[in-house]
């Protein structure tokens, strides 16, 4: 009995110490990416709120009186930049302006209007707007797209086996004394103290970490986006293929009435929505419409498809129709960033990412403790002395 005990305990020592290793070796490999990540995730979380309170162009005065059609507003932009191409209007709630998006010289830009008047109140240059900075750092590290997503999305394929072996780590070598495990001695000598910290919220951290690294990697591996699709979709059968309703290519061009009876008609149908959106896709595709209940939220939409040339109804996908994993694809941006939860989700979403954010620093400095130890042993004691 008692060799087979050993045996045991030597073997979970044995996984211990492989666990340590590889966390070591990784952390040193992707802590600087993780801690820019979760760092720039954490500035972003409130992105919405600080523009409203820096940007006055975000608000409009609300009247009482229908919006101009997406015809108009389109017009408005062509005449004001004949170069452009622009194909979608975002509508959000009365109080805000319209927005197209477009590129000028290469360089994206929002054109911002009045949906009341057709005015342009603002054209924001994308380049140079300190939250899009932030959110290519985030995603890119401010690297060309093909080489930044790589870099970021293995490293946080990397941080998700730094959570199993940090849980390793964690785990109590008996659950009597688990105890110690859960809490901080902030009594303690600062090393000790950073040690338990380390520990403690990275254990603490395992789920929300987890959840937000799943979410942020379905951004950078269309196979992790599509995963949520059949992960959600498990006995039902649905394909990607037929989660959205195909339809015949009709070669002839959009008409401007009909963009705007296909807007018309999605205000009817969804009336209770906080924005909106009306895309022509062209290439003989339908006009595609979405409903969001509040705005600048991107989760719970409700798609409607249009005829190009007559603007008749082809198909309706209200939220509440769609598939569970079509639904739990389209709510990842809203987990990565808390925005589905609103406030508290926000919240919970910039205080995991600062965690996150600690935990490669007090992993270095547990590390650079351990070392700066070891060399005032040796210093203490070399070699030669204890000959």
């Amino acid at each position: 009995m008692s060799g087979k005990f050993e045996s045991k305990k030597s073997q979970k020592n044995r996984w211990k110490r492989y666990a340590n290793v590889i966390h070591l070796w990784l952390g040193f490999l992707t802590g600087v990416v993780v801690f820019i990540v979760a760092i720039t995730g954490c500035i972003y979380v409130f992105q919405d709120e600080i523009k409203d309170m820096t940007h006055d162009w975000r608000h409009i005065e609300r009247q009482d009186r229908a919006f101009i059609p997406p015809s108009v507003i389109l017009k408005k932009v062509k005449h004001a930049y004949p170069a452009v191409a622009a194909n979608m209007v975002v509508y959000q709630n009365g109080d805000r302006p319209a927005s197209v998006f477009v590129s000028i010289d290469n360089v994206p830009h929002t054109i911002y209007i009045n949906p009341y008047s057709g005015e342009i109140t603002h054209l924001q240059n994308l380049d140079n707007d300190f939250f899009m900075i932030v959110e290519h750092l985030h995603r890119f590290l401010l690297l060309p797209e093909k080489i930044g997503k790589q870099v970021t999305g293995i490293s946080t394929l990397i941080f998700l086996v730094m959570l199993i072996t940090g849980l390793i780590l964690w785990w109590p070598k008996r659950w009597k004394n688990a105890g110690q495990n859960f809490k901080i001695r902030w009594n303690a000598r600062w090393r000790r103290k950073n040690y338990e910290w380390h520990r403690t919220t990275g254990f603490y951290m395992v789920l929300p970490a987890i959840v937000v690294a799943l979410t942020g990697l379905s951004f950078s591996y269309e196979w992790v986006h599509d995963s949520f699709f059949y992960l959600g979709n498990i006995g039902n059968g649905e394909t990607l293929e037929s989660a959205v309703p195909s339809f015949e290519k009709n070669d002839k061009i959009t008409a401007n009435v009909a963009l705007d009876h296909a807007m018309s008609q999605t205000r009817d149908l969804a009336p209770a929505s906080g924005m909106y959106f009306v895309w022509d896709q062209g290439e003989g595709l339908p006009i595609m419409t979405g409903a969001y209940p509040e705005s600048h939220a991107f989760d719970h939409q409700s798609n409607f498809f249009f005829d190009p040339e007559s603007g008749k109804l082809l198909a309706s996908q209200y939220y509440e129709d769609k598939s569970p994993g079509l639904k739990f694809q389209e709510m990842s941006y809203g987990l990565h960033t808390g925005q589905l939860l609103d406030l508290p989700g926000k919240i919970a979403a910039f205080t995991a990412s600062l965690f996150v954010a600690a935990l490669p620093v007090s992993g270095f400095l547990i590390w650079y403790g351990r070392r700066n130890k070891k060399k005032r042993k040796f210093l203490k004691n070399p070699p030669l002395q204890r000959i």
